[in-house]
Parts: C-alpha cells; structure tokens; sequence
C-alpha cells in the first residue's frame, strides 16, 4: 500500500512493503489485533461511542488468539531471539495476525522479510505460534 501524505507542511512517500509507515508511526509500539481485544474488552463501559462499538466488532471479527494467556505467549515469542532483533514491531505484528503456515505465505504477504529472515528461522517461529493457536481453550 503506497501513497504520498502531507504531514507538517512535507511530503512523505509511505510504503508498508518496504516499512516506510510515516513519521507518525517512527517510534510506534505496534500490537496485534488480539493484543487490541484485551484492552478493549478491559475498558468496555455502558453507553459507549460508535468508534468504540465498531473497533470492538472488528477485533471480535479478527481476532487469532482468544485466550490472553496464549496472547502473553505469543508477545514472548515476538521478543525472544532472533525475531526480535531480525523483524520490526510491525513485523511481527502482522506475523501474528495474519497467523502464516508458511513461511513463503508470510514473506508474499509481508515483503519487507523476504531479505530480513531467512526460511527456516521465520518458519520455526510461525510453527511456534501456530501451536499456541492450536492449543488455546
């Protein structure tokens, strides 16, 4: 997804298959969707807005891991080595959403790892992750 956006008074070129995400998101602490359902459903309160009802919806809808033991687990994972001195936060962020078999399926999908991470360490961690799934109550 590529576009040019102005942001204050400069133009940037943004591009997420090659991590150029904008100033905004330089310093971002990325989380996964299930990572968003936790705090949402932490801070649910009567009477909500529409933003929150629709966001909510969304990350039900989306969700991969429905246990937040399971989501803490994957969390590690993302912060053991060498993911976490390999891949970027929005990285491993997306590994986890998108819950890859493969680690060919992730680097189509993500092509900011195809020269980041070579097959079978990607793979191992994806195997890692798809057990914790498999295994959620």
């Amino acid at each position: 997804m590529s576009g040019i956006r102005p942001h204050r008074g400069v133009i940037e070129d943004e591009d997420a298959s090659t991590l150029k995400l904008g100033a905004d998101f330089q310093d971002a602490h990325c989380l996964f969707v299930s990572e968003v359902k936790i705090l949402l459903d932490a801070t649910q309160r009567p009477n909500t807005s529409e933003v929150y009802q629709k966001s909510l919806n969304y990350v039900t809808q989306f969700n991969r891991f429905t246990n937040p033991d399971v989501v803490r687990e994957v969390r590690a994972g993302m912060n053991e080595e060498p993911i976490h001195s390999l891949l970027t936060g929005f990285e491993t962020a997306q590994l986890a959403n998108l819950c890859c078999e493969e680690a060919e399926e992730a680097k189509a999908l993500i092509p900011s790892l195809a020269n980041k991470i070579d097959d079978e360490t990607l793979q191992n961690f994806l195997n890692q992750t798809l057990d914790l799934k498999k295994f959620q109550t």
